[in-house]
């Protein structure tokens, strides 16, 4: 089916209340869209809503919010439904709630494993689950995942939150193929590191190696990954890289293949442990901080 124009008049954000989320839902208030932001903390929210609003062209435009704690897929699906009973159903569906917690395999229990799969992978499948039939009824409508540069290439110190992206790659890769028919569209979204509250508490307790490998490339800032997927989503990419670095690594991935990637990041890792060991106070570990921080 040829390309249309996409609809921006209903837009729903898990994870809106801050980070790309947030971003993500300025953006879309400045077009004049109403709005659909779940987090599961209501001061948050409270506090989103107003940043939102600001960005109003129209004071008479909405923003629902609706907390709830997308790995209760239980309790969330039922609401969202119950939501989209009364507002309709959205032309635009972001999964960005998320959770990491930036550690060594051995450190990280199977309770963190599964609790960061519940959230960033099931919980974007609770999401799907409750809006693509309402889409395909209609026919028309796109959902963009959230995913990661750890979604498509392995990084230490990311076991279980790199694997709970690359579930998201599958899923999304999937979905494309079985959606091809239809007007329902999807995209998936490789954000590098970016400065969101997440980022900041993962900079608290990194490993000093991961610490020291997160410097190869400086993070962008939320509003260039939000401009990047507001773009994506109007040319109906499927593939949306933000940052000039992403999108050539994840070129490069493609278009060689792994077999060059893997010695580069052999070299970057250990490169990564000679500044350690040259400056181990610079990359001390912080333990204060909230590991399970949710954007």
């Amino acid at each position: 089916m040829g390309k249309k124009k996409p609809l921006l008049n209903l837009v729903l954000i898990t994870g809106g209340s801050s980070g790309i989320g947030l971003a993500l839902a300025k953006k879309f208030a400045e077009l004049g869209s109403k709005i659909i932001i779940v987090g599961r903390n209501k001061d948050k929210l409270t506090r989103a809503m107003d940043e939102i609003s600001r960005s109003f062209p129209d004071k008479s435009q909405e923003i629902i919010p609706l907390q709830a704690d997308v790995s209760q897929h239980e309790i969330y699906i039922p609401l969202l439904m119950q939501t989209l009973d009364t507002v309709g159903v959205p032309d635009i569906v972001v999964n960005s709630a998320g959770i990491t917690k930036p550690a060594f395999f051995n450190d990280i229990s199977i309770e963190e494993f599964r609790k960061i799969i519940e959230v960033n992978y099931l919980g974007t499948v609770a999401t799907i689950k409750a809006t693509l039939p309402r889409m395909l009824e209609r026919n028309s409508g796109h959902i963009v995942n959230i995913s990661s540069v750890a979604g498509f290439i392995g990084t230490p110190g990311y076991t279980a939150y790199g694997a709970s992206k690359f579930a998201i790659k599958g899923l999304t890769d999937a979905l494309r193929l079985e959606l091809l028919h239809t007007d329902v569209k999807v995209s998936i979204v490789y954000p590098p590191d970016t400065q969101t509250p997440m980022l900041e508490e993962e900079n608290k307790i990194k490993p000093a190696v991961v610490k020291a490998l997160s410097e190869a490339a400086s993070p962008v800032s939320a509003e260039e990954v939000a401009q990047a997927i507001l773009a994506g989503i109007v040319k109906q990419q499927y593939v949306i890289a933000p940052g000039k670095e992403t999108a050539l690594l994840h070129f490069l991935a493609g278009f060689l293949g792994w077999g060059p990637i893997y010695p580069i990041m052999d070299w970057m890792l250990r490169d990564a442990e000679r500044k350690v060991a040259s400056s181990p106070t610079k990359y001390a570990y912080n333990d204060v901080a909230n590991p399970n921080q949710r954007c």
